[in-house]
C-alpha cells in the first residue's frame, strides 16, 4: 500500500529525503542515449567495405621498371650514364667488349674464306650443270653410257649440297658478327636511370646480366589491392574504391564515405582469378571518371603504399556491428551472384533481409 503524506509524518527522516538533482540528469542522460544509440543503430546507414593494402603501379608493362641486360658476354669498356640520369629511347648505356679483342678480325677473315668457298662451290655448280647437258645429249645418241649421265648427275647434287653447307656457315659467322655488333646497350625507352650495377664494371659478365634499371618517368598509373579470399567473391568490376595513398593526410571513416577527407576516388578495372603467394588476391584499381585526379606523381610515385576500401552493400549499423561480433562474411547484395537451390532460394532471400532489416 502506498505511503500517504500522513504515514511520513510519523518518519521525519524519510519525509525529508529527496532524489539528488544529479543522479535525475544522469538517469535522463542514460535514457536519452540508449534511445539514441538504438535510433543509430536501427535506422543510420553504413557501407560495408572489404579493406585491402596494396601499391601504386603501372597498367602498361612498357610503363614499370625494366632491366637492361648485356647481350653478350664479355666485359664492361665504358658507362655511359650514371645513377639518377635523364636517358632517351635508343640512347647508350653501356659498351660490352669481347674478352679476345681480335674477334672481330677473325671473324671478318673467316667470312670471307666462307665467301671463297661459296664462289668456288657454285663454279663448280656450273660446269658440273653443262656436263649433265652434254651428257645427256651424248646418251640420247647413243654415244655415252647412262652410268657417265648418272655420275654427272651426282655431282651436280653434291655441289648443291656444298653450296648449302657453305651458305650455313656464313649464315653462323654473320650471326656472331651481329651479336659481336651488338656491343652497345641502349635504353629500351625513355625513362631515367634508377640503378647502375657497378659490380659488373670491374668483372665479366655473361649474357643477361643486368647492367642497369631504368624507370619510367610519364606512366598511366593504377592500384593494385590484397584482398581476403573471403571478400573477393564480392567484389565486381566497376565497383568504387576509396584510396588512402602513403604520406597524404586523410581521414577515413569506413562506413561514411561521404565524410572522409583526404582520400581519392577509383573503381575495380580487374581481379586476378588465383590467389598470390601470400593467400590474399589481387585487385587493380584505375582512377574513377569525373571524380579529382589523384595526387601528383610527386606524392605518388610507383611502388608507393596504398590502403583501399571497396564500397559493398549498405546496412544499419546494429547489422555491421552485429555482423562484425560474430566475424560474418560482407552482405550479398542483388546481381551478385549468389547460388541458390531451385527449393533454398527464397529461404536464403528472407534471410538476407532479415538480417538487413536488423
Amino acid at each position: 500500500m502506498p505511503y500517504r503524506a500522513e504515514h511520513l509524518s510519523h518518519f521525519p527522516t524519510l519525509a525529508a529525503m529527496h532524489t539528488p538533482r544529479i543522479s535525475v540528469v544522469i538517469a535522463w542522460m542514460i535514457g536519452i542515449g540508449v534511445a539514441l544509440a538504438a535510433a543509430i543503430m536501427f535506422y543510420v546507414p553504413w557501407v560495408q567495405t572489404a579493406i585491402g593494402d596494396g601499391k601504386v603501379t603501372a597498367l602498361d608493362p612498357d610503363d614499370r621498371a625494366q632491366d637492361v641486360a648485356a647481350l653478350i658476354p664479355g666485359r664492361i669498356e665504358r658507362w655511359y650514364v650514371q645513377d639518377g640520369q635523364h636517358v632517351e629511347r635508343g640512347q647508350p648505356i653501356a659498351r660490352v667488349v669481347d674478352v679476345d679483342p681480335n674477334m672481330l678480325s677473325r671473324l671478318a677473315a673467316e667470312r670471307a674464306q666462307v665467301e671463297a668457298e661459296i664462289a668456288a662451290v657454285r663454279q663448280g655448280q656450273a660446269v658440273a650443270n653443262i656436263d649433265v647437258g652434254r651428257t645427256r645429249q651424248l646418251l640420247a645418241e647413243g654415244l655415252a653410257a647412262r652410268r657417265d649421265f648418272e655420275q654427272a648427275q651426282i655431282k651436280v647434287a653434291d655441289a648443291a649440297a656444298k653450296l648449302a653447307e657453305s651458305r650455313a656457315k656464313l649464315n653462323r659467322i654473320d650471326v656472331q658478327v651481329s651479336r659481336q655488333s651488338a656491343q652497345l646497350v641502349r635504353a629500351p625507352r625513355d625513362g631515367r636511370i634508377q640503378n647502375v650495377n657497378a659490380a659488373a664494371g670491374g668483372a665479366l659478365v655473361s649474357a643477361g646480366t643486368v647492367l642497369a634499371v631504368v624507370a619510367p618517368e610519364r606512366v598511366e598509373r593504377a592500384v593494385e589491392l590484397y584482398i581476403d579470399g573471403r571478400d573477393v567473391a564480392l567484389v565486381r568490376t566497376g565497383q568504387a574504391v576509396r584510396l588512402e595513398f602513403e604520406g597524404w593526410p586523410a581521414i577515413q571513416f569506413s562506413g561514411w564515405p561521404s565524410v572522409a577527407q583526404g582520400l581519392f576516388d577509383g573503381r575495380v578495372r580487374g581481379l586476378d582469378p588465383t590467389p598470390g603467394a601470400n593467400g590474399l588476391f589481387r585487385v587493380l584499381i584505375e582512377p574513377m571518371p569525373g571524380k579529382p585526379a589523384w595526387p601528383d606523381r610527386r606524392f605518388a610515385r610507383l611502388g608507393a603504399k596504398v590502403r583501399g576500401w571497396i564500397q559493398m552493400e549498405t546496412v544499419s549499423v546494429g547489422y555491421e556491428l552485429w555482423r562484425q561480433l560474430n566475424d560474418f562474411p560482407l552482405s550479398f547484395g542483388e546481381g551478385q551472384g549468389v547460388a541458390k537451390s531451385e527449393h533454398g532460394k527464397d529461404d536464403e532471400a528472407a534471410v538476407l533481409k532479415a538480417g538487413k532489416a536488423k
